[in-house]
């Protein structure tokens, strides 16, 4: 029974010089190399535009509260708003303020007790501002609150900037009510952080068809009469 022929065999068989047929092998290469894939595209995706930015953390009620504690120990002045020529209790509250939030105060607590938002005591917290009537004038005296019942004020001629607690009778019975100069937007708390869409893939480049061998001028095809060869 007749063997039937491969894919690479033929009826008749080309003879070629041995250059002719490293020329041969070399077409067969280039063609092998050719028919590969092109690199996928899959996985280029685009960076990501830049989030919105988050407020700054240390500008806030919170900060102002620390900034007040940082000047507990501070000797009282008579007129005096800053650390070096010492304190009195609005001139304390403004440098604080300012140097916290970048909000400038009057220089009087009664021009203070104007400002921002009023407060109801379930309300208060740390860095909003409380009034006291300590002359027989509301509005007399003012402190920073701080959390826990507790203020930081500049009290009297002879004394320095401390700590002091709400709950005792003299600021309980004298105490006049609390405002907000710090606007809610600036206490410090981060924004959400922003989402992002997957990137839609890249589509892949499309595949480029390798065009046949040409044949030879005998109208033979040269690779597959080398692989006959073989």
């Amino acid at each position: 029974m007749p063997q039937r022929p491969t894919p690479f065999s033929f009826s008749f068989r080309l003879s070629f010089p041995l250059g002719s047929r490293l020329t041969v092998l070399g077409m067969a290469l280039l063609l092998a190399a050719c028919a590969g894939s092109p690199p996928s595209r899959h996985g280029s995706t685009p960076p990501r535009a830049p989030g919105k930015p988050m407020n700054d953390p240390s500008v806030g009620l919170e900060e102002i509260s620390i900034q007040a504690m940082s000047l507990v120990g501070t000797p009282y002045r008579y007129g005096g708003n800053t650390p070096d020529s010492g304190f009195d209790c609005s001139g304390l509250v403004r440098y604080v303020v300012q140097r916290a939030a970048s909000v400038t105060l009057p220089r009087t607590t009664e021009q203070m007790g104007t400002r921002g938002t009023s407060l109801n005591r379930s309300e208060v917290a740390s860095g909003d501002l409380v009034f006291f009537n300590t002359t027989g004038r509301a509005n007399s005296h003012v402190g920073i609150y701080v959390g826990q019942n507790r203020f930081v004020h500049a009290p009297a001629t002879g004394g320095t900037v401390r700590l002091e607690d709400m709950g005792k009778s003299y600021w309980a019975t004298r105490y006049n009510g609390a405002r907000r100069v710090v606007a809610a937007n600036s206490l410090g708390a981060p924004e959400p952080a922003p989402s992002f869409q997957p990137a839609p893939p890249v589509p892949a480049a499309p595949s480029v068809p390798i065009e046949p061998a040409p044949a030879n001028d005998d109208g033979d095809d040269p690779i597959a009469a080398f692989a006959n060869k073989r």
